[in-house]
């Protein structure tokens, strides 16, 4: 992957690889206790360890209980000490990523440390490549085993790596050495390889590293693919690919192990993804439907491991981009590659399309005659995206319910927009959203509250619905959230050269009847009034909020129309609490 990226005559007489190298082992002068083992099938997306973040974190956010951890090796060519990211200052030690791994634990996961990698692999600090001495490299392998109690070691070969035969050599000799070790103190220790792959298997060169496994007694317990990156200029279906690489694998295994079953032969299979665009472009690109094919097919065949790089990958953040390490480069919703994969630890069927359905706000209260509207927000839970149908229930008399759209693809957003009458009797009413999809129906509540219009008949005084209505403006007139004299909105004017930009409302008030209207306004000549029945008004020039009073007397049939307007080319002006007493 790219990225930042003798003994045996001493253990079969009973002295311990610990002792034979002089290497402390955590807990005292025998091995710990055995690690858990990883289950019979497991997805464990790799961690980029290099960005700084929480695998914990991560973890616990994305759903993935298990981690690959990559990568440890050497800080320079020919040191035999390893590091996390071959950073000195991340010694193999419980005060690095220690209390992660804990945590991970406690959550029910594991992790799996890696060491290699592209980078290590290419500059020579690969710890079988940048040590010489095959008991110095069982002891690194030792040591990470008993720092951090772990039950399996990912070795990732690629680029120079598959060439150096010493190297080879000496790490499956290494690996043979913990095996021997590990059986001795009644532990249990996984050896994987990650590797290469063609689409129809593992090259020569990578084969010939399980080839030397073998022939030095070593123990491989899985070999993973990475089935991307295949550079051979072909059109992929990644999906495909995936499976003919792997039954490729299966076949090769066959040969090199005759006495495994079937079973046992698919269980020592990995597969690891690229999401989205891989570092080869847009002609190596793996989707979602992809997961879901692949997730289905290494079920349905037993595969010993699902992962994919990388963790931090998972989001749609960078459409268009090949080979991120933060991001897929397709439109995602964050975590649906991990979502669709997650299942497969437990060993669960086929995976099930569905999604979530939520309202944001989930309640509202506006005046009668007022509006509302909320976000109602949609995530593929497993799976991939699908059509989600929407509608809405429980609206009383006076209410009026739209969405639009009406459809959505799940991980889209739709908007919910309520209205209401003045006749629109006050109280709280539940109205259920639904979404209706192939495979499941969720819904998700709304809860709205309307009050009854102010004695005065004034409406939404307050601006505080978020909307205009029932007021109308001039052209540029609006709700605004600055300047706001109280609450969250206020009301604009937009005065020009050729208008004043008034803002209107109707409203019905008792015959003969004498009231005062208040707002609080401000900007050059903001005009306060009432027309129609009655005909009253005040201004100010105020650069702050004033708050203006208009006496009037009603006409016959009670009805005034109020009014906030500016001056021409005075620019706009605003007005907020409008109230009529």
């Amino acid at each position: 992957m790219r990225l930042r990226r003798s003994i045996r005559s001493l253990l079969t007489s009973g002295v311990t690889l610990a002792a034979a190298l002089g290497v402390a082992v955590v807990g005292g002068g025998t091995a710990q206790a055995a690690a858990t083992p990883l289950p019979q099938h497991v997805f464990a997306p790799y961690f980029e360890a290099w960005t700084g973040a929480s695998p914990a974190a991560l973890s616990q956010q994305s759903g993935a209980k298990y981690l690959t951890m990559a990568f440890i090796q050497a800080a320079s060519k020919g040191s035999c000490t390893a590091y996390w990211n071959g950073d000195t200052g991340l010694p193999i030690n419980r005060s690095s990523f220690g209390s992660d791994i804990a945590t991970i634990r406690a959550n029910g996961g594991d992790v799996i440390p890696s060491f290699g990698g592209y980078t290590a692999d290419n500059t020579g600090t690969e710890i079988a490549d940048s040590c010489t001495d095959v008991n110095s490299i069982a002891a690194v392998y030792q040591n990470l085993i008993t720092t951090y109690d772990i039950s399996r070691i990912d070795l990732d070969i690629e680029d120079n790596s598959l060439t150096n035969t010493a190297g080879i050599d000496r790490r499956n000799k290494a690996i043979k050495v913990v095996e021997d070790w590990a059986a001795a103190n009644g532990r249990s220790v996984q050896f994987s390889y990650t590797l290469p792959t063609t689409t129809s298997g593992l090259a020569a060169s990578g084969l010939n590293v399980i080839k030397n496994a073998v022939s030095n007694g070593a123990r491989i317990d899985v070999v993973n693919q990475m089935t991307f990156d295949y550079y051979d200029g072909a059109t992929h279906n990644m999906a495909t690919d995936t499976q003919t690489a792997s039954t490729g694998l299966y076949n090769q295994l066959a040969k090199l192990y005759p006495s495994k079953t079937p079973a046992q032969l698919w269980g020592s299979i990995g597969i690891i993804e690229m999401l989205g665009i891989d570092d080869f472009g847009a002609g190596e690109t793996f989707t979602t439907a992809d997961a879901t094919s692949v997730y289905n097919w290494a079920t349905s065949k037993g595969v010993n491991t699902l992962s994919f790089w990388a963790l931090q990958r998972d989001n749609g953040g960078c459409v268009g981009t090949a080979g991120s390490d933060s991001c897929s480069g397709i439109a995602q919703g964050t975590w649906d590659f991990s979502h669709i994969f997650e299942p497969f630890t437990t060993g669960g069927g086929p995976v099930q399309n569905d999604f979530s359905l939520s309202a944001s706000p989930a309640a509202g209260s506006v005046v009668a005659g007022g509006s509302a509207t909320a976000t109602l927000a949609t995530a593929v839970t497993s799976g991939t995206a699908q059509s989600v149908a929407l509608s809405v229930s429980g609206a009383p008399a006076g209410v009026t319910a739209t969405l639009n759209p009406g459809t959505v693809q799940a991980g889209s957003n739709a908007t919910l927009t309520i209205t209401t009458t003045s006749a629109t009797a006050p109280g709280s009413y539940p109205l259920t959203i639904t979404g209706t999809a192939a495979s499941a129906t969720h819904t998700t509540t709304y809860t709205l509250t309307v009050t009854g219009a102010t004695a005065s008949g004034l409406v939404n005084g307050g601006l505080e619905s978020g909307s205009l209505s029932p007021w109308t403006c001039q052209s540029g007139g609006a709700v605004v959230t600055s300047p706001a004299h109280s609450g969250s909105y206020a009301l604009q004017a937009a005065a020009t050269a050729g208008q004043t930009g008034e803002c209107d409302q109707v409203v019905t008030l008792a015959p003969n009847t004498k009231y005062t209207l208040t707002a609080w306004v401000q900007g050059s000549y903001a005009f306060l009034g009432v027309s129609g029945g009655a005909t009253a008004s005040t201004w100010t020039s105020a650069s702050g909020w004033t708050k203006l009073s208009v006496p009037f007397t009603t006409g016959a049939n009670g009805q005034v129309t109020v009014y906030l307007h500016g001056w021409y080319s005075q620019g706009s002006v605003y007005g907020d609490d409008f109230a009529i007493a």
